[in-house]
């Protein structure tokens, strides 16, 4: 989480030089890349013997249900949320995205009851609530939400419903693929989109910064690759709705982040709310 708490505010400076569409597929092309040169290396050790084999990790090839299932990932994670959140990043601040992040917990545990069949307790959806509540009126206060709807706030919303759908899905097809081999599918599956928009989309490039292109590699290699190792694993082992709440915590990071990179301004209230989200996290991992 602290990895992707990062995101809004470098895709923000990122945009600020790069085409947002570049900046969207180009992450999700060069992660695919990297994705195929994973499992091609992990097929590789599987089999030279190398890398033991486990029911998690299943065969080399996704089964087709599963294939149906990391184009569901795709759309989600892949090519939605970052293309949407790109695009409202260029008429909003990255403060104003933690609205997004502030929505995701709560809409993430319900596609996992809607796909994933998971029954969480009323104890959970009551500290979820609190949780999502607090965040929410922080970033409302903070100014995310005021002067009005925008077009922005369209965009926002989009991204967090395929994002939470991408979530959901992952998380649960990560039980039997794995979390590593989740993603890579999904980003390999989703190459022959990324890679023609990418080259599409790039023009300008010469004219970006130093800044803008650290931003891209970190939204590359770290935001739509090596993140999503750990955070599906975790979704799997922990279960979507719960451990999916733990994100309720990125909203306060992400403004800090904002604060620190963005030199937007961070007060006392930043720290209170941050303990409040926190306890409500807490409780929601020990509610069953």
């Amino acid at each position: 989480m602290l990895a992707f708490s990062l995101s809004l505010p470098l895709t923000r400076l990122a945009v600020e030089s790069l085409d947002p569409w570049f900046v969207a597929f180009g992450r999700a092309a060069g992660a695919g890349i990297l994705s195929a040169g994973y499992l091609v290396l992990s097929s590789r050790r599987q089999a030279a013997g190398a890398l033991r084999s486990s029911p998690v990790e299943g065969g080399a090839w996704p089964t087709v249900a599963q294939l149906r299932r990391l184009v569901v990932v795709a759309v989600g994670v892949v090519i939605g949320f970052p293309l949407f959140t790109s695009i409202a990043l260029t008429q909003a601040t990255a403060a104003h995205g933690a609205v997004v992040i502030a929505l995701l917990p709560a809409t993430t545990a319900v596609f996992a009851v809607v796909r994933g069949g998971e029954r969480p307790s009323a104890r959970f959806w009551l500290a979820a609530g609190a949780g999502f509540a607090a965040v929410l009126g922080f970033v409302a206060v903070s100014g995310g939400m005021v002067g009005g709807f925008r077009a922005s706030d369209l965009w926002f919303l989009a991204a967090v419903v395929v994002c939470a759908l991408g979530y959901a899905e992952g998380g649960a097809l990560a039980r039997e693929l794995g979390g590593a081999r989740t993603i890579c599918w999904a980003l390999v599956l989703a190459l022959p989109v990324t890679v023609p928009l990418a080259v599409i989309t790039a023009h300008g490039l010469a004219a970006a910064g130093v800044i803008a292109w650290l931003c891209f590699a970190y939204l590359t290699v770290i935001s739509q690759f090596l993140g999503f190792f750990a955070w599906y694993a975790g979704l799997a082992r922990g279960g979507v709705a719960r451990i999916g709440q733990v994100q309720a915590v990125q909203p306060v990071l992400t403004l800090t982040w904002s604060a620190f990179l963005l030199r937007e301004h961070v007060d006392v209230v930043t720290v209170v709310v941050a303990a409040v989200v926190l306890g409500c996290v807490v409780l929601t991992q020990r509610a069953r």
